[in-house]
């Protein structure tokens, strides 16, 4: 079996595994399961979860249409944010070579009823009522009051043969369509997933505290720097607050950090974060926490909110950079305390968002944003060592050799350490599928006919510039 598709298989079986007992459906032990029925319905799941950030199984079941009466629609998602409507068609394959190389049949795309079902019908054009989700889904798009302004995208979970491309938008009923074949499944929904990078933050709203015992006040700075323009904002929030965040976004929300998601557990220091919020009442945690960096596209702080001593600030595409540990740590505490987040209670961290004074398109600002967010990240990140290792994570030829090795041989190089905890954790892959940075640079030193450097060199040269 093709490693990817092994992947996927193993991903789509944790999925059916996180069912809750009453979706009976999803019951691989049970003689009574259909498992390429549920493997196809986790499928769906998959692309959910990664493209919507829908973290819970029943909010993901609940837009699943799949099933006689679907009127050719499997799935939907209503954006309300970003005022677009998705339709899902999908077609999973129950095994590796036909995942390749089956397509998807003109017929079934013909076979969807879209106009018909978003004009409201609960019946097709034979007299034959939509199933029970279907009609549901009419339901959800009734309550949408500004439902003319929203952009209607079908989406195919499949292979389309080429020839039949051309002609997907008149088939659909004009509609933009969006394909998602074998190989963008696997680099855009399977390897996220497993690396915990597959949800990216365009906009977070972060909720303050304004009233008189908190520090929610802001200062703001303009500082001038050899790259450009900078505006610094700095402000106490609240711990749940940031625990939220790294919880949902995980390694999507550290592109920019030398460490990865799980790499920041290792560290005895999460201890002592941990021990002020779980030992104290109090606030000492904004006195013993040196605080986390972010940066962001733009800021923007209101306190006309609509609430008592309440503050918002929003930030759009944020990357955290410094205090990963911390806000690990609050994340973790965040999951193992769902019903006790009183421990939250009145304790705040300083946060420093850095918003770049860039134009759209134009890469000299572009470069220069990405020279000084290496610098910050550097200097910043002074609390835990930062070896060499960790600086280069983040270099292009890194991260293309990353995608390579997964593309061409199903692995994954690890240049972040740690940054497949999350596929291992949740049992998608074990280490045996991973491999070490410094290892893979040994060999490659080795085959360049160079063995005493490849055996004897430290991590520090191996990643030198001029090595890598």
């Amino acid at each position: 079996m093709d490693n990817k598709y092994k992947y996927l298989i193993s991903v789509l079986d944790q999925f059916c595994n996180e069912a809750p007992e009453a979706y009976k459906r999803y019951d691989l032990n049970s003689p009574k399961t259909n498992i390429e029925n549920a493997r196809s319905r986790a499928f769906i799941h998959l692309f959910l979860k990664v493209k919507f950030g829908l973290i819970s199984f029943e909010e993901r079941e609940y837009l699943i249409t799949d099933g006689p009466g679907d009127g050719g629609i499997d799935a939907y998602y209503i954006d309300s944010e970003n005022k677009k409507l998705y339709i899902i068609q999908s077609k999973f394959r129950n095994t590796d070579q036909n995942f390749i190389t089956k397509e998807i049949m003109l017929d079934e795309l013909l076979n969807m009823d879209i106009e018909q079902i978003t004009d409201g019908n609960t019946v097709n054009e034979d007299g034959e009522r939509y199933n029970g989700k279907i009609c549901q889904f009419i339901s959800d798009l009734q309550q949408v009051s500004d439902l003319p302004k929203y952009q209607t995208k079908i989406i195919i979970l499949a292979n389309v043969n080429s020839k039949h491309k051309q002609k997907l938008k008149k088939i659909t009923g004009g509609y933009n369509v969006d394909i998602y074949n074998h190989e963008r499944i696997y680099s855009e929904l399977l390897f996220p997933l497993i690396s915990g990078s597959y949800f990216n933050p365009t906009e977070l709203k972060i909720t303050l505290n304004v009233d008189k015992e908190s520090a929610g006040h802001r200062i703001q700075y303009y500082p001038l720097t050899q790259y450009g323009d900078c505006t610094v904002n700095a402000l106490y929030v609240p711990t749940i607050e940031i625990a939220k965040i790294l919880w949902k976004y995980k390694n999507s929300i550290l592109k920019f950090n030398p460490r990865s998601y799980l790499d920041l557990a290792s560290s005895s220091i999460n201890k002592k974060i941990a021990g002020s919020i779980l030992n104290l009442q109090t606030n000492e945690f904004a006195l013993f926490n040196n605080g986390i960096t972010m940066l962001s596209d733009e800021t923007i702080y209101s306190d006309k909110v609509g609430k008592k001593n309440k503050a918002e600030i929003i930030v759009l595409n944020p990357q955290i950079i410094n205090g990963g540990q911390t806000a690990y740590t609050l994340s973790i505490l965040y999951a193992q305390n769902q019903n006790n987040i009183d421990i939250f209670n009145n304790k705040e961290v300083l946060l420093k968002i850095i918003s770049f004074n860039t134009e759209d398109g134009d890469n000299v600002s572009l470069n220069n944003k990405l020279k000084l967010i290496e610098e910050i990240s550097i200097a910043t990140n002074q609390q835990s060592p930062v070896n060499e290792a960790d600086r280069r994570a983040n270099d292009k030829v890194q991260i293309e050799l990353q995608k390579h090795i997964f593309q061409d041989f199903g692995l994954f190089y690890e240049r972040k350490r740690g940054e497949f905890g999350d596929g291992i954790r949740a049992g998608y892959i074990n280490r045996q599928n991973i491999i070490d940075r410094e290892q893979f640079l040994r060999i490659c030193l080795a085959i360049k006919n160079d063995p005493v450097k490849a055996r004897s060199g430290t991590a520090h040269l191996l990643f030198e510039k001029k090595q890598i």
